[in-house]
């Protein structure tokens, strides 16, 4: 099967964020490149596909998903005080597709607690069990093909390395 998973930088976020890592980044903050990123996964990744998101964004990008899509959910042990009400502390994850196994054991749940990575060269970086868990999401065997969209410190790509190791053993 061939999946992917792809972690964009924030609508409006682009720029400011990313501009000095990549030439392109302020195409992101644009709502129409993300809406044609869904488009794109859904032709070229029917098995199935991961994308992270900004929760604030989910009222405008959810109706671009296929029907069946499942909103998961990163819940962040520490995040960054703003000065609001109520702070966000998760991250969604929308998830299309994956390979179906309802008698997989052990379960994997659609939410995931996990501390964010500090100070690992790029804005948004995952952790290995954050990666971990997106890989159990779309139930990824060896053999699978994920295409990492976005690889910024590569650590989906070691994902799948540790869990094709992890798999042999």
């Amino acid at each position: 099967m061939k999946f992917a998973y792809a972690d964009p930088p924030y609508y409006a976020q682009g720029k400011k964020l990313y501009g000095k890592h990549h030439d392109q980044a302020a195409v992101w903050d644009a709502k129409d490149e993300h809406l044609k990123l869904i488009a794109r996964l859904v032709v070229e990744y029917p098995d199935g596909w991961a994308l992270s998101c900004n929760p604030a964004d989910l009222r405008w990008l959810l109706p671009a998903t296929p029907e069946g899509t499942r909103v998961c959910s990163w819940v962040k042990t520490f995040h960054q005080i703003r000065p609001t009400t109520v702070q966000y502390a998760w991250e969604p994850v929308l998830l299309s597709g994956g390979r179906k196994d309802n008698k997989r054991s052990p379960m994997v749940r659609d939410w995931f607690i996990g501390v964010p990575t500090r100070m690992k060269g790029l804005p948004g970086a995952k952790s290995d069990e954050f990666n971990d868990w997106v890989l159990d999401l779309l139930n990824y065997q060896d053999g699978d093909v994920v295409d990492d969209l976005f690889p910024g410190t590569g650590g989906m790509g070691r994902a799948v390395e540790r869990m094709n190791l992890w798999r042999t053993k």
